[in-house]
């Protein structure tokens, strides 16, 4: 656990943690003196040595003393490491996960980081504030008391080195309980927050399908699994805590037995038993806190665990500086493989070079690799095997920042952030005059949306842009990238959702684009195919065929054939049913 901890405090911050950790020792063993002194002090005052009583007294306030001034500085060495994780865990965090490959970033996971980022990091500061100092001190002063039952009787000794790692077992048991009470009802609560925004983002579908007030079962499923999840966790915390405390009965006992053997049998002076066993109750006192504290020194250290995991996470490597770009728009794939899961190939040795200013239109069936190849474009992913080259660079030659300024990507599904209008198509270059965002809305249709909002342009769109229907999000989508400019425009089942109306403004942002950028284009409207420079065809994550319109269709292959079911699919039209008068 301490590594861990080294781990998320950094190196910065090493020095402050290990002296932190040198006070809670000290006082635990001040601690431990002083209760060790107990022993003479009793003893001398049972006999009747008042001179030797009060030298004893003296001594012992002494260790009080600087066991209270140790206890002081602890205490705010402790804050003072708690206020640094406080201060810079949501810091690196972000600072590590913006270097993660974007590809890392599943619901799953996104759920889990939310809840590590509020619950996770209080909990680890509160390890250093309350729980570590308890924890320490109730082993350096039980180990401390053991080490001086030797002075006094080495048969009491004996009998306190056989309970120590009987305790130890107990409470390694113990905390494993909690332990996995507390990953089963984590794991539960990471699906039921999933489920709960989930539930939130999707109520215009539940409501149109009348699932608004009848509930929604995936949630329900969801929260009775964490109810039941946490019913288990109590009774696992439960079961550990009984446990530990019954084992620490169980050593006092023992040496309390031991101890009256010992003086029944005329070995041991029974002043001084009286005395030990004063002793082995201030032995056992703190461990039993070890029992109280375990389990939730479990809970913080699975949630220490976690933060650490993504602590870990390997990051994409960058270059410290970016590669030379000699061929500006220029998007190749050499030999390239790929696949999400270790055995399972996406793409099989993909080779393709778009030149600049050109479009490409990809196609196939789903699962054939189309948005798997603009991920690797875009670098959410590092390559299995070969190469993706940008502006005639290695990807993984440029960095992040260089490389994605070469591109504008435009996705199916588009996030808007709770902002205005305008900060959202400015997103795509803040810095851009209010002429050429005028521009880029125009072309992009987002000026009529703009008119029709009750504030225009600093209208606020909610989150997700909640308040914009679909196609009016994928027009803000497409303006950003017309503002943004970028030598590589990747844009992603972009016209799956568009009406007649929309896909007439992406018509002609598209027309645009392909003037100045290089535009990869995944679609299946034929005039988007239709119009591009060439048609790629991938099949199970290969290369099937690629050409123009005219020339695959001449070869009669797959496109040919897309091509043919979409044409009769785009000729259906719904007519009304005859009435019986109306029959032939």
């Amino acid at each position: 656990m301490i590594s861990d901890l080294l781990l998320i405090l950094g190196p910065q911050h090493r020095r402050r943690m290990f002296t932190y950790l040198a006070w809670v020792i000290g006082f635990g063993v001040l601690q431990g003196i002083a209760t060790v002194l107990l022993v003479p002090f009793l003893e001398a005052l049972l006999v009747g040595d008042t001179a030797a009583a009060w030298t004893w007294t003296g001594a012992l306030l002494i260790a009080v003393v600087l066991a209270c001034v140790a206890y002081h500085v602890q205490a705010m060495r402790g804050f003072g490491v708690a206020l640094v994780v406080l201060t810079t865990m949501h810091e690196r965090l972000g600072d590590h996960i913006s270097a993660l490959p974007l590809g890392w970033f599943s619901a799953e996971r996104v759920g889990r980081l939310s809840r590590l980022v509020t619950g996770g990091t209080m909990m680890v500061a509160g390890l250093f504030a309350h729980l570590l100092t308890p924890l320490v001190v109730a082993i350096a002063t039980p180990a401390t008391i053991a080490l001086a039952m030797l002075l006094f009787d080495w048969r009491l000794a004996v009998a306190t080195g056989i309970c120590a790692p009987l305790l130890w077992l107990a409470f390694r048991f113990a905390a494993g309980w909690v332990g996995r009470g507390d990953e089963l009802d984590d794991a539960a609560a990471v699906a039921a927050g999933n489920r709960v925004v989930e539930f939130a983002r999707a109520q215009r579908v539940l409501r149109a399908f009348g699932r608004g007030a009848g509930g929604y079962a995936p949630l329900e499923d969801a929260i009775e699994s964490q109810r039941r999840a946490g019913r288990r966790s109590l009774w696992l915390a439960t079961a550990g805590i009984v446990a530990g405390g019954f084992a620490v009965q169980v050593a006092f006992s023992v040496l309390i037995l031991t101890g009256a053997y010992l003086a029944l049998g005329g070995t041991l002076d029974p002043v001084r038993m009286i005395a030990l066993v004063a002793l082995a109750a201030r032995f056992t006192g703190p461990l039993a806190e070890v029992g109280d504290y375990a389990g939730i020194v479990r809970i913080a250290r699975n949630d220490l665990r976690r933060l650490v995991a993504v602590l870990t996470e390997k990051a994409l490597p960058e270059p410290e500086t970016t590669a030379a770009r000699p061929e500006p728009g220029v998007v190749e794939l050499d030999r390239v493989s790929f696949g999400y899961e270790p055995g399972a190939p996406v793409l099989r040795e993909v080779s393709l070079r778009i030149p600049p200013r050109s479009t490409v239109a990809l196609v196939g069936a789903s699962g054939s690799g189309k948005t798997t190849v603009t991920r690797l474009i875009a670098r959410f992913w590092d390559v299995d095997a070969g190469t993706v080259r940008v502006g005639g660079a290695d990807v993984r030659d440029q960095t992040t920042e260089d490389l994605m300024a070469q591109l504008a990507l435009v996705f199916q599904d588009v996030y808007l952030f709770d902002g205005t209008l305008e900060d959202n198509v400015r997103l795509g270059r803040p810095d851009a005059a209010p002429a050429e965002l005028a521009e880029a809305a125009l072309l992009a249709g987002v000026t009529e949306i703009v008119r029709r909002l009750p504030d225009g342009w600093a209208t606020r769109v909610g989150e997700g842009g909640t308040s914009l229907s679909g196609g009016e999000r994928q027009r803000v989508s497409i303006a950003r990238a017309l503002l943004k400019n970028a030598d590589v425009v990747l844009l992603d089942e972009a016209t799956a959702a568009l009406d007649p109306e929309n896909e007439r403004f992406f018509t002609e942002s598209m027309r645009v684009l392909a003037q100045r950028s290089t535009v990869l284009v995944i679609a299946h409207r034929l005039p988007t195919v239709v119009g591009a420079d060439r048609i790629v065809v991938l099949d199970d994550g290969r290369i099937a065929e690629q050409g123009t319109h005219a020339e695959l269709l001449e070869l009669g292959g797959r496109y040919a054939t897309f091509w043919e079911s979409r044409r009769r699919a785009r000729g259906w039209r719904l007519v009304p049913a005859r009435t019986p008068q109306e029959s032939p």
